[in-house]
């Protein structure tokens, strides 16, 4: 297939005319959305000529709408998704001849650090250009079809209609089961440390194409660039580009096929996973021998510190915990002082934004918050933080209405009476106290906050677990 000029600016029209690019997500879970398998799966004949599957218009009208829809940062050359629409037109067909001929050499990625959650230290993103996020894309839509359909049940992070939701709920189902303990193993950075050569192996297993394989081991060396240095990755695949996520079942397929070879049940989430088993002293017997297959097999690191075997009720897992003889599945307590932490940020006194601004902000957090954690039983924490809520925002109006005159002509306003109204005004009490009033609570009641565009956090909730199944 011919991708020229012509054929390249059609996936660019294609894409700028999609409902979504009008209406782009204004959250994303993952580093990057997996890629679908609805595709049939491709017979033997295509394992020697995946590369014309990638540059296929196609695959990479398929490949921009998600680049494109994910709105990220600018890589190492600083070309922004927009301005990468105007350089392709004029570029790809030679991009395009050195993926066929099997001579593309990648950009390096520009590295990157975030704070892991509760402040952990941070972890290392490596962001490629947005032409190697597109050609990553591309690659991913053509492997995924070929890897996924047998990778493990029991896996569920970064694949097509599986999400961290089924894996709490496996999690619920196998402690139902009579599981009663948990073998909780953590691999110490295992996407800057997975080995090249073990990791191109598994790879080259189901693909033959020569010209990919090299491609895929040149992605893994392309190196990083630090503060305008560029660092050589002998090891790893950097988190942050769409390729990783696959590499990384990919390689740890073999673990998931070994422990169902021993019929153990596990979940696992790309490089979190838990194993479960009935007595704690097979669970001893279980870790010893998995932390023997990752580091000599595998060449991976198991954190000592942070793995354990720990009994199966009340663990953590992706942001949940299992509690109660129904093992219901709740917000781990950590998830829920952090959200709190981030919604004081949000409604704190001394931003200097508009309340609209505030609130608009709020309740996307608010929605986000809602879609992941929705499927836990916790109506009662809900409850009192929605009224929590309130009364920050309330508090906010309070401080930022700041002279009496202001407050009084407010109040009035709102239907509070003239003398309660400077009598509010003139109080010496802090903000605070002041927010839970009865005068401000009449003045700002919830149909008021609602028009002004606060989200109740019950009602989001409360529509979750209906939509769900679990009111």
């Amino acid at each position: 297939m011919n991708l020229d000029r012509g054929a390249w600016q059609l996936p660019l029209e294609f894409a700028r005319n999609e409902e979504w690019a009008r209406h782009a997500k204004l959250f994303r879970t993952e580093p990057t959305d997996p890629a679908s398998s609805d595709q049939p799966a491709l017979n033997a004949s295509h394992a020697d000529a995946l590369m014309e599957l990638i540059v296929s218009p196609q695959n990479l009208r398929k490949a921009w709408r998600q680049v494109k829809g994910n709105r990220g940062a600018p890589g190492p050359d600083g070309v922004t998704v927009h301005e990468f629409e105007v350089w392709a037109s004029e570029n790809w067909a030679k991009v395009r001849q050195q993926l066929m001929e099997g001579t593309y050499q990648p950009e390096p990625v520009r590295r990157k650090t975030i704070p892991k959650p509760g402040g952990k230290g941070e972890r290392m993103l490596g962001i490629p250009n947005v032409l190697d996020r597109l050609i990553q894309q591309a690659i991913v839509q053509v492997l995924t079809p070929i890897f996924d359909p047998t990778f493990s049940d029991s896996s569920f992070g970064y694949r097509p209609k599986r999400s961290a939701h089924g894996a709490a709920k496996q999690v619920q189902r196998i402690i139902q089961q009579g599981h009663t303990h948990c073998i909780n193993v953590d691999l110490s950075k295992f996407f800057d440390r997975c080995h090249h050569d073990i990791l191109m192996n598994r790879v080259g297993r189901k693909v033959r194409d020569r010209r990919l394989l090299r491609l895929i081991g040149r992605y893994l060396r392309a190196g990083v660039m630090v503060e305008g240095v560029l660092q050589p990755t002998e090891e790893g695949a950097p988190q942050g580009g769409p390729l990783s996520p696959l590499l990384s079942n990919i390689l740890l397929d073999d673990l998931d096929k070994e422990l169902e070879r021993r019929g153990l049940r596990f979940v696992r989430y790309a490089d979190d996973f838990q194993i479960f088993v009935r007595s704690e002293r097979s669970a001893h017997r279980v870790f010893a021998s998995v932390k023997r297959y990752l580091t000599q097999r595998l060449k991976l690191v198991v954190n000592e510190e942070k793995s354990s075997v720990i009994p199966a009720l009340g663990c953590e897992y992706l942001g949940f915990t299992f509690t109660g003889k129904r093992v219901t599945i709740k917000v781990s307590p950590k998830k829920l002082i952090a959200f709190k932490r981030r919604l004081k940020e949000l409604t704190g006194r001394s931003q200097g934004i508009s309340m609209k601004s505030r609130l608009t902000d709020l309740a996307r957090y608010v929605r986000g918050w809602v879609g992941y954690f929705g499927i836990a039983r916790q109506f009662e924490d809900i409850i009192n933080l929605d009224g929590w809520i309130r009364r920050r925002i309330r508090m906010c109006y309070w401080k930022q209405w700041r002279l009496p005159r202001t407050k009084v002509k407010n109040l009035v306003a709102l239907g509070v009476s003239l003398d309660l109204a400077i009598k509010h005004a003139i109080s010496r009490k802090k903000y605070w106290r002041m927010s839970r009033t009865p005068a401000l609570r009449y003045a700002m009641t919830n149909k008021w906050l609602t028009q002004q565009g606060w989200v109740s956090l019950k009602q989001l909730w409360y529509e979750r677990a209906s939509l769900l199944g679990t009111a």
